[in-house]
């Protein structure tokens, strides 16, 4: 054979098996969408400590938009290794399809949700509007911003939080809670498709008296430097929904990259004392009992509603509320 041609099948062989290497130490974590300071911070600490164990490399890629959206581009073949998602339903969408495996909230403590939020009121400096719990957030005076709920895994809990209030306000009447619910979706002057679009909307372009999204993400407007000079203020209402950030590995496409090892250990990762205070740090409510602890005075008291607790299973809430003509499409028509 020609040297030239040998040298040249030598480099083709080469190149693949550093292409394969490469594949077989990075993972794509799809997370929510305001998630983006967290996992700057948490995937150094990650790689650091997988170098340390094995002695090997690792990259972390990360795609960050509304879960629901995600989920959706995973459907269609987006080749995700984990999800870190803040909706169960966009998770359990992809165990429908065979994407991820079903018993994935099992694997993990805390139904595979290592740390979790409520949603809260972002009000302007001094309350101008007076907005201290849910009702007031249907009156007509007052404009509000949250993402799609349709897009959004953090619009679904203040759906969720605003439709919970009026479960326990009006009995369980259900004609009332959508009447309540369709005033609070009528306020709502900007529905970008995610979390930070609708932060944008209300710090940076002054739309809305409100901003409504999880507490840890107006914890973090409030204490950074970006918006400090607005003076923002958090309302937390007496009684809020519980939200939950779960967790899982993509089974279908870790055992394609043969990656399931090193993409539950990073999962697995996040539940170390370590990480749960770091995590902490992003004002997450964690679940580590002694983190949890040593954290608990920056958390306003609230007492967090489960929604499956009220309103059955989350693939009952899905159909009902989130599907194709559903509860939500039935409000949003009217």
């Amino acid at each position: 054979m020609n040297v030239k041609k040998i040298v040249g099948a030598l480099a083709l062989v080469a190149t693949a098996a550093s292409s394969a290497a490469v594949a077989q130490t990075s993972l794509l974590n799809a997370s929510f969408d305001v998630a983006r300071e967290t996992f700057a911070a948490v995937n150094p600490k990650f790689v650091e400590y997988w170098k340390q164990k094995t002695g090997e490399d690792i990259k972390i890629d990360q795609s960050f938009a509304g879960t629901s959206r995600q989920a959706q581009d995973i459907i269609q073949g987006k080749k995700v290794d984990v999800v870190t998602f803040n909706q169960v339903t966009d998770i359990d969408i992809l165990a429908d399809r065979n994407i991820v495996a079903a018993d994935w909230a099992e694997r993990l403590p805390n139904n595979s949700s290592p740390y979790y939020s409520t949603i809260a009121f972002l009000v302007r400096k001094g309350n101008p509007k007076n907005i201290k719990d849910w009702d007031d957030l249907a009156r007509e005076d007052v404009g509000l911003v949250f993402p799609n709920p349709k897009t959004s895994g953090n619009a679904r809990y203040t759906y969720l939080g605003a439709w919970l209030y009026a479960h326990d306000q009006f009995d369980g009447d259900e004609a009332k809670i959508r009447e309540f619910v369709g005033k609070v979706l009528g306020n709502v002057e900007n529905f970008p498709t995610g979390g930070r679009g609708a932060t944008v909307a209300f710090a940076q372009n002054d739309q809305g008296d409100v901003l409504l999204t999880f507490e840890s993400e107006e914890l973090n407007i409030v204490n950074g430097e970006e918006f400090k000079d607005q003076e923002f203020e958090i309302i937390v209402p007496p009684t809020s929904v519980l939200a939950e950030f779960p967790v899982a590995v993509v089974d279908k496409v870790v055992d394609e990259r043969n990656t399931r090892n090193v993409a539950t250990e990073y999962l697995e990762f996040q539940y170390t004392p370590e990480i749960q205070r770091l995590l902490a740090g992003f004002n997450y409510r964690v679940t580590n009992e002694e983190v949890a602890k040593e954290n608990a005075g920056k958390f306003a008291d609230v007492k967090l509603v489960n929604p499956t607790d009220v309103l059955g299973s989350w693939k009952d809430i899905q159909a009902k509320h989130f599907s194709t003509d559903g509860v939500l499409d039935q409000i949003q028509a009217q």
